[in-house]
Formats: structure tokens, sequence, C-alpha cells
């Protein structure tokens, strides 16, 4: 057949019944297969030449794709596109191998044009090649094979010796991802690293460029989790959008083929390569999944059984290599990052004094060893952080707390990553600022919380482990070294006020009714070593303090000075009990040259919040009497002793309080009092005891109790007794202030 290109001429005189019934005429005359094909692929006619070639006599209305190769035989199931057919549609000559009657390949030639008509249809014309040229092709096409197939096993060989018992995690990354992409002529390679949170990107192909490649993909999504299931490489093609998507604007999601299996997968856009066609590779290392390669190319490419069998032989070679270079880069991370950190230990002991915007200036410097920015937050409201964003912008983050206020055994660092879905990462979204990162929580430093955000851009991959507990060990670092400062700031104003700790007292705080009682063992009873206190703070807050220093006489009594001071100072910079314990801990250290220690109740009262925050430092439990129910419940969350050891850590315990409880505290001196026989008083008789009064009333319970220690003891006490009870009258709401 002649000319270039298929199509028809209007002849003036001839109707259209008349094209009809010539057009049905040539294709009957003619030995040549013709088929018409509309914009669906579904074949609208054909002639017997085109049954006799391709073997069916049921061609009308067929899928002209289930004609040939590589869906010969398959009707697909991806929208039909013109341009993915084997042949081109312009009007030009194709050769092609099909499958006849008997089953036996047939070359053919192939031109294919569009019809000048209303709606999108198709002209087809085939013929069978002649042998010699069939002979020519075949023998083309063996050549072909043997020249790819001499490429692929020569692209293998240079993989693996390139690679043989290589430790260098760059080698690895680069020069293994261009071997592999030329020996499969491929568009280019991406190379993912599977760790604890997901996939990470770790090397890309030189061929990519600037093309977007997903940094970070979390398990679960879809390519990945279909790799690992099969357990080998598949074989996968991006098909092309339709219409509806299209009019829809902008592709959240792709549909994805396996050519295997014809299986259609809904793929979020953010996690496909840059590829049109591709591969993925998992790398299995026993039962566990190392990493994910993914070849491909940017237009669609027929890709083989063997193409993926082939990539199947290079990960179960590199899985080995691969092993040990993870070890060997984990370790050097780890080092780097160690390093940074102890520079910028070295950085703030260098600068001096060690203060809030110190420990801000360490974050920040932490941040940048991580590629990540420093958002600089302030405690707002409940529940609200202020943030300062890094454009100047200043917002409102709504996030749970909780979690960073806990009980952290004497350690106020944490370290949250910013998980996605949670409270912290709608509100970072919201304002438009990337939700890849942690919160560091620095804890309290001169009395102002000290934390921030550490984020990385939107598309980046999530900090690590080794990532998180480097900032957790610079967070440590900065904080001790503000904390011993803080403690050595204060150790002067301490030691100045001893004297003004000597005496007992209970402030009055509106909505508690307190009352306490001191009887000491010897006769200079105002400078015994037992001592407590009350203390109004802002917002409807108290803090209540009891302790008992070893020792007696005045040198008992300058500790207990010094701790009570020490204590009120902490108090009103809002440190948690345990901070407080652990801080005065330091002191006492460093302060008393005698071998004195202390037992210690430091209790934080939120009358508005109806808690009780507590760390009872070595220091007896306390009795909380329930008004509603009448029952005694023990304080029992325990610490070790104030003074005796650097590693001691401290807890805090937390209990809900209700309108009318009582709160008792009281010294050891109450529970070891003996009566004549020997026999101790104990925490039994001291809970029979106030079982007993509790009923009768708040007013003179102390004295009520004490005259009870002092009939069991015949008045013969061995060690000082204070105690210490207050009623909360109320709770839940504000406080009026006193008139």
């Amino acid at each position: 057949m002649a000319g270039t290109g298929l199509g028809f001429r209007r002849v003036e005189g001839i109707g259209e019944r008349s094209v009809s019934g010539t057009l049905a005429g040539l294709l009957s005359l003619t030995s040549d297969a013709v088929l018409a094909f509309d914009g669906f692929g579904r074949i609208l006619m054909s002639n017997e030449a085109a049954e006799r070639l391709f073997g069916r006599q049921d061609l009308v209305g067929s899928d002209v794709r289930a004609l040939f190769p590589p869906a010969a035989g398959v009707v697909p199931e991806d929208a039909f596109d013109a341009r993915a057919l084997p042949f081109s549609t312009d009007g030009s000559t194709s050769s092609l191998v099909v499958v006849g009657a008997a089953g036996a390949e047939t070359g053919i030639s192939v031109r294919c044009d569009r019809v000048s008509a209303p709606g999108e249809t198709y002209l087809l014309v085939a013929y069978e090649d002649d042998s010699r040229h069939a002979e020519e092709r075949e023998h083309d096409r063996l050549v072909q094979e043997l020249s790819r197939a001499n490429h692929r096993l020569s692209g293998t060989l240079s993989i693996v010796l390139e690679t043989l018992d290589s430790r260098d995690v760059q080698t690895l990354f680069s020069r293994v991802l261009e071997e592999i992409t030329d020996t499969m002529d491929a568009t280019g390679t991406v190379f993912y690293v599977a760790e604890s949170d997901g996939y990470h990107l770790r090397g890309t192909s030189s061929s990519l460029g600037e093309a977007r490649v997903p940094r970070f993909m979390s398990f679960g999504r879809t390519i990945e989790r279909l790799a690992s299931q099969a357990g080998h490489a598949l074989r996968l093609r991006v098909m092309a959008p339709e219409g509806a998507d299209l009019r829809r604007g902008r592709l959240t999601r792709r549909n994805v083929v396996n050519e295997e299996t014809r299986e259609i997968y809904h793929v979020m856009s953010s996690v496909l390569p840059p590829f049109a066609s591709f591969i993925a590779v998992p790398v299995w290392f026993g039962r566990h999944l190392l990493a994910l390669i993914e070849v491909g190319w940017g237009h669609v490419h027929p890709m083989r059984r063997e193409d993926s069998e082939l990539l199947d032989a290079v990960a179960q070679y590199l899985s080995v290599q691969l092993a040990g270079a993870f070890s060997a880069m984990r370790a050097q991370r780890e080092a780097d990052l160690r390093e940074a950190a102890s520079g910028i230990r070295e950085s703030m002991m260098s600068a001096g004094s060690v203060d809030e915007k110190s420990v801000a200036d360490a974050l920040e410097a932490a941040s940048g060893v991580l590629d990540a920015s420093c958002v600089r937050l302030a405690e707002d409201e409940p529940g609200h952080m202020r943030a300062t964003l890094p454009d100047g912008r200043t917002c409102s983050l709504a996030a749970d707390l909780g979690a960073s206020e806990g009980d952290q055994a004497g350690n106020e660092v944490v370290v949250q990553p910013v998980r996605e879905g949670s409270t912290l990462a709608s509100a970072l979204v919201r304002e438009g600022e990337p939700a890849v990162g942690a919160l560091v929580d620095a804890g309290m430093v001169d009395g102002t919380r000290c934390f921030c955000l550490v984020l990385r851009e939107a598309d980046a991959e999530p900090l690590d482990d080794l990532e998180l507990k480097f900032l957790e060990r610079v967070a440590t670092d900065a904080s001790g070294l503000a904390h011993g400062d803080e403690v050595r700031r204060q150790d002067k104003h301490i030691a100045q006020a001893l004297q003004t700790g000597m005496r007992n007292e209970l402030q009055h705080v509106p909505g508690i009714s307190a009352d306490g009682i001191y009887s000491s063992a010897t006769q200079a009873a105002v400078i015994g070593g037992d001592f407590y206190d009350l203390i109004r703070l802002p917002n409807d807050r108290a803090c209540v303090i009891m302790g008992d220093v070893s020792g007696k006489g005045v040198e008992a009594a300058s500790v207990s000075a010094a701790v009570k001071t020490a204590l009120g100072a902490y108090s009103w910079q809002g440190l948690a009990p345990a901070h407080m314990v652990r801080l005065l801990n330091e002191f006492l250290l460093g302060f008393s040259r005698l071998e004195t220690f202390a037992t210690l109740f430091v209790g934080m009262v939120d009358l508005r919040g109806g808690r009780l925050t507590y760390c009872s430092a070595g220091h007896p439990p306390a009795f909380l009497v329930r008004a509603s129910t009448g029952a005694i419940e023990a304080l029992d969350v325990q610490s070790g002793v104030v003074g005796a050891f650097h590693e001691m850590t401290y807890r805090n315990g937390r209990v809900s309080l209700g309108t009318g409880d009582v709160l008792l505290l009281y010294t050891d001196g109450t529970t070891e009092a003996r009566a004549t026989d020997g026999a101790f008083f104990g925490e039994d008789g001291l809970r029979d005891a106030v079982m007993r009064e509790a009923p009768r009333g708040f007013d003179g319970l102390l004295g009520r109790l004490l005259d009870a220690l002092d009939r069991f003891t015949s008045r013969h006490l061995e060690d000082d007794v204070a105690m210490v009870a207050l009623r909360f009258d109320q709770v839940g709401k504000r406080q009026q202030p006193r008139a």
C-alpha cells in the first residue's frame, strides 16, 4: 500500500450511504486486514482478512489492544490510550509479531491513522510480511536480545565487582545506582532505607537531576507494602489520568497497574517515583526488609519478567553488603552527633553563666546540625503554646503538653516527635508550617519554661532515633548547666537568709484552713530539726512543706532554715516538687559541711484545678482524709532522702482533691514514738487515732492527736514531733481575695 497516511476524500455526488457501501465493498475485496476502532479501543468494523490474520471471528466489539503484545489475548483493565499502543497512529509503518489461529507467531506490518471524522476513530491496515523479511526480523530480534542479555550480564558483574566486601556507604548509595540505571537502560533509580518509622530516601541516580522524588514513605503506603507482601520485584505502570481526574484539578491519587497480575492500585501521588513504568525491588536480609529500590522509565516501557528476576538477584547480593554498610553508617552518624553535642556543650561552658537564653541558643544550634529550623515557644493559655515562626509571625498552637509535664523521675527534659494526625501536627498545618520534627522541653530555667519545636521541611524525612537522642542530650546538657548556675546564684541568697527561716509558720491561703503543731523532745524547741511551712502562691495555688533534718541542736536548725528558704524560693518559680527536691539535694551536698541529710514532703496545691502534686523524699507517707467517705488514703509515691547522694532520683505523685478533704503531714517522731514497753505508735496507731478524731471536726484535730500520742508514750517523747493539717474548703473555683 502506497502513501504515508490513511484517510478519505469526499467526492461530490456520492451520498453518505454510497460511502458506507463503497467502504464495505473495499473491505471485502482487499487482501489486507482492515480494522476500524474508536477512541475507547473498541473495534467497530473488520474484514475477513483481519479475522484470518488474527485468528478470531469475533473481532467487532472487542478491544483492539488484545490483538497485540504485550496484552495479546488479554483485555486490559486500564483506560484506553492510543499513545500506549505498540504501533504509531500517524500513518507510518510498524512491524509486529502476532499469534495466529494455529498459535504460531506471525510477523506483520501495521499502518494506522486517525480518520478525519466526528468523534475519535482510527483505521488500521495490516498485512503479513513475506518469509524473507520475517527471517531478517527474527535474526535482528535474536541479535538484539543477545546484546541486551550481554549488557545485563556486564552490568550485574560490575555491581558485584565494585561492591564486593564494601563498607563504603557512598559507593553503595551512588555508584551502584548508576550501574543499575545503565544496566536496565532506565531513566533513573531511587534507593530507600527501611528504618524504625518508615522508608527514608538515601540515594538517587544522577540522571534524575532535579526530579521530585519522595524523601520519606511511612509504613503501609501501598508501594512498599505491596513489594514487601509479594516478597519479590513488582513490575508497575502508572496509568494515564482519565478526563474526570484531570477536571478535578490536582491529582492526589493515581492508578497503578501490576503488569503481572493486572491488578490496579490507587496510590497517593506523593509517594510515587517520577516514572511512568518502574520495578519496585525489596531488599531482604533474612526476614528483615532492609531497603526498597525503584528502577524506572519516564515513558511507558515494556518490562519483562526477566528484568524483575535480574533485579531480585542483584538485591539478594546487595543485601549482604548493605547490612554491613548500614551498621557502619549508623555508627558514624552516632559518632558525628555525639561530637556535635559535645561541641555545643563546650560552647555553653566557655560562655560563662548559662541562663534561659543560653539554653534556647543551644537548641537552635542543635536544630542547625539536623538541617531543621528552631521555633521558640512560650506558654500561653492552658493547652496552647505561643510560637514565633521562622517568618517572624506569632501564633497560638493547640497542643497537649501533659506528657512532657508528667513524672520524669527527676529529669524534666522531654523530646517528643510530632506525630502525624496529632493535635500539634494539625495546628502546624493550619498555620502553613511543616509538621515534621519534634517538641523539645528542657524544663524550667530561671523560672521560665524553656522549650521549642525543631521542624524540617514538609516533604523531609522525620527525625530518626539517633537524632531524637541527640536533641535530648543537648537539652539535658543545657538544662543541667543552667540549673547548676541557678543553684550557685541562689546559694548566696540562701546563705544570707538562713536566720529568716528559723520560725515555723503557716501563711493564710484563701480556700484552705491550716493548723500546725510542734513538740520538741529537747528543752530548746525553737532550734529543732523538724520544720514546716505553707506558702501562698498566685492563681489559687499554695506550697506546703514539711521536713526533718537529721541531727539536733543549732546545726540541724541551720540546715532546716536553709532548706525552708530554698524551697520557698523554688516554689515562687513554679517548679514541680520533684524538681525542687532535686535542686535542694545538690545544694545540700555542696552547702553542708556536716554529714546531714533530710526527709521532705513538698506539695503544690492547685485549688482551682482540684489537685495536689507532691514529692515525698524519704518522708513518712501523708494521709488524705476524704470528706465524702471518711476513708483515709496514704500518699505513697516515695523517693529517696535529700542530701545523701548525687545520683538520687525524685518522683512526683498526684492526687485529686475534693471540698472538705483534710491533708495530714507528720514527721517520723510521730510514728516512731514508743510506749514504756517499747511498742511503737506506728502508722497503724496514727491511722486509728485519725479515724477516731477526724469525725469530731477539724478545729483542735492536731491537739487531740498529740494528746493521744502523749497518752501512748506517757509523755516521754524521744524525738521531735511536728504535724500539719490542711482542710481544703473551696476546690474547683476561683478564690476570693482576702479583704
